[in-house]
C-alpha cells in the first residue's frame, strides 16, 4: 500500500496512482480522482508562475487526519493525496486526490470532500507571479461555502 499522503516537488503520474490504489483490492468498484493544474490567469491577471509552500510534517499530519475523517464520513477503501510544492509553471499538476471504494458515490464525495479541505484549510501557502508583482493567494469565499457544506469551519473568516 503506497503512502497516504506525499507532498513533493516532482510530478506524479495519475495512472501510477490508481494502479497502486487499486492494487490486490478486488473490492473496488469505484476510483475518483481530481488533479488540479495551475492555471494562467487568476482574478483576471495574467501569472507566469506560482511558488506553494508548506510546513514540513504539519501539512502531512493535517492531510492524513483529514483522510481519516473521509473514512469515518464515507465507505472508502483508500484515498491518496500528492501535493506539489515549488516553483510551478502555467499547466503545471499542482495536487491529485484519488479515492477507491466499492460503489461511485462514495467516492465522489469523498473526493469532494477532501479537495475542499485541501483548498481552505491545508497548511500551504500559495504566492503568484503577476506583471504586477507577486502576491499571496487566499481561499475564495467560494472555496470556503464548499468547505461548510461538509460542517466543517473555515479558519479563513
Amino acid at each position: 500500500m503506497p503512502a497516504r499522503v506525499s507532498i513533493q516537488t516532482e510530478d506524479f503520474d495519475l495512472s501510477k496512482e490508481v494502479a497502486a490504489l487499486r492494487a490486490q483490492d478486488h473490492g473496488v468498484g469505484a476510483v475518483c480522482s481530481f488533479i488540479g493544474t495551475v492555471r494562467d490567469r487568476n482574478d483576471g491577471t495574467s501569472v507566469s508562475t506560482m511558488e506553494l509552500e508548506h510546513y514540513p510534517g504539519m501539512t502531512e499530519k493535517a492531510i492524513e487526519a483529514m483522510i481519516d475523517e473521509a473514512h469515518r464520513r464515507f465507505r472508502i477503501n483508500a484515498a491518496r493525496v500528492i501535493h506539489r510544492v515549488g516553483l510551478l509553471n502555467p499547466g503545471d499538476q499542482i495536487v491529485l486526490v484519488a479515492v477507491t471504494s466499492p460503489h461511485r458515490g462514495d467516492s465522489f464525495q469523498a473526493c469532494e470532500f477532501l479537495m475542499d479541505y485541501l483548498k481552505t484549510q491545508a497548511p500551504f501557502w500559495k504566492k503568484e507571479k503577476t506583471p504586477e508583482g507577486e502576491r499571496w493567494v487566499d481561499a475564495r469565499v467560494s472555496d470556503d461555502a464548499a468547505l461548510a457544506r461538509w460542517g466543517l469551519p473555515s479558519a479563513n473568516t
